[in-house]
């Protein structure tokens, strides 16, 4: 019997890309956040709740129209990982204030806005994602930022 555990951030990111399978983007995206290694909220990218999947519109917006990674995120129909888990955090009434989120893709400079002002503390990501903004506002805002 193996008698090695993954660290914390091993687990919470295995998580996180679990999580991404639920997506229905091209880019599948997922996001978990914790506190004091308990999950607080998931989150992954795709259409509002209720609504078509950009699969059976015809698909992707950005991808129709050579939107170039990292710029424009508000031409897109989704919803990502981040706001979602956010919004959940707060549709349950739990706060995320100091906690730790996963995420197997580098927050985008709108989700980056969001984690900023919901006080999380640490992030920790997976994959690079190029958003030079956001490089710089977390950069400015005192968060541990983890590549994994």
């Amino acid at each position: 019997m193996n008698n090695e555990r993954p660290s914390w951030d091993e687990y919470f990111m295995k998580l996180a890309e679990d999580v991404s399978t639920r997506s229905t983007c091209r880019r599948h995206v997922g996001a978990v956040i914790t506190k004091n290694n308990v999950i607080v909220s998931t989150g992954y990218n795709g259409s509002p709740k209720g609504l078509t999947h950009c699969s059976e519109n015809g698909g992707c917006i950005r991808e129709k129209n050579n939107v170039p990674s990292g710029t424009m995120q508000e031409f897109c129909r989704a919803v990502h990982a981040e706001q979602n888990a956010i919004i959940q955090a707060a549709v349950n009434g739990t706060s995320i204030k100091g906690g730790t989120i996963y995420i197997n893709t580098y927050p985008c400079s709108i989700c980056t806005r969001m984690l900023i002002n919901a006080e999380i503390k640490r992030i920790v990501y997976n994959s690079d994602y190029s958003d030079e903004l956001s490089k710089k506002m977390l950069d400015e805002s005192g968060i541990e930022v983890v590549k994994f």
